[in-house]
């Protein structure tokens, strides 16, 4: 049996101990659109619905996560793939009721691992307890690096607002999805709206070019209002989903975290970790040839 076959084997086998954790990557096609806030508040919001739920950064330039939630890690998966900490060893519970994985610079070691380190990191998996959702906060851009963390989830989340280079970008990030994995679903969420009416029409808009040009459905998954607590809770290390509960933001991420958890459909359910890291590694080898 070759070494494919048997990552195969081993990623069954794993899947098999574990219910299936559904991964959700949050992208966008521009920086500054309030992505890395978005993804803390919906894992939050999630965890508020009683599920047990893993935040990913996967944002390989800037550690934006851990600034939000006001944290320093010790440790990331760079000390996972060197052997040096088990995977279980890196996760941080923080008192907003999720668990981070800091990623730095650990996922530019993927390409280089061997077959035997590839296999030890899929059984890694194994070691943590099966999570309803990870969220997987990816950088900004249409870099294959981006795009790897993309295709590998079981959805994705892209994020705009009603800049009109930051619809231009959304859609960016969308055909390049498109052009890799046509299946995939993707989802959209307007961020910094100024009304209601806002949030739907540039949603609309970027749904019906989508659909026009790229024969892709798109789902509206709904709209966060522009919110002055929002960068008002970015500077105290605070997520506003805990310090601002009850505010427009708040509220949004709130209705978009139940229609995520409403979700029942067999297409959409979860397809698990294993799954997830068996996709990034094929991913990684594109990248790197």
């Amino acid at each position: 049996m070759d070494q494919a076959a048997n990552l195969r084997r081993l990623v069954l086998e794993t899947d098999k101990t574990q219910k299936k954790t559904k991964t959700i990557a949050v992208t966008s096609g521009k920086g500054g659109v309030g992505k890395t806030s978005l993804s803390v508040s919906l894992a939050i919001a999630l965890a508020q619905n009683n599920l047990s739920v893993t935040l990913l950064d996967a944002d390989l330039g800037l550690a934006n996560i851990n600034v939000i939630l006001g944290i320093i890690p010790k440790y990331n998966l760079y000390h996972v793939i060197k052997g040096k900490k088990k995977l279980k060893e890196v996760i941080i519970e923080v008192p907003e009721g999720i668990k981070i994985i800091a990623g730095a610079s650990g996922f530019h070691q993927l390409a280089n691992l061997e077959q035997k380190q590839r296999m030890d990191f899929i059984k890694a998996i194994s070691d943590l307890d099966a999570d309803d959702y990870m969220i997987v906060d990816t950088g900004a851009g249409v870099s294959q690096n981006v795009l790897s963390f993309v295709i590998a989830a079981d959805e994705v989340i892209v994020v705009t607002t009603p800049e009109p280079t930051a619809i231009t970008d959304a859609y960016g990030i969308i055909k390049s999805i498109a052009s890799q994995a046509p299946d995939k679903i993707i989802k959209l969420v307007v961020n910094r709206a100024q009304s209601v009416a806002e949030g739907k029409r540039v949603a609309q808009r970027v749904i019906n070019i989508a659909g026009q040009f790229l024969n892709i459905k798109v789902e509206d998954l709904g709209f966060v209002f522009d919110d002055s607590n929002v960068p008002r809770s970015v500077r105290n290390q605070k997520p506003f989903m805990v310090s601002y509960p009850k505010s427009r933001a708040s509220t949004c991420v709130a209705v978009i975290a139940d229609k995520i958890c409403n979700k029942t459909s067999e297409r959409e359910r979860g397809s698990g970790l294993t799954n997830f890291f068996k996709n990034l590694f094929v991913g990684v080898e594109t990248d790197d040839e």
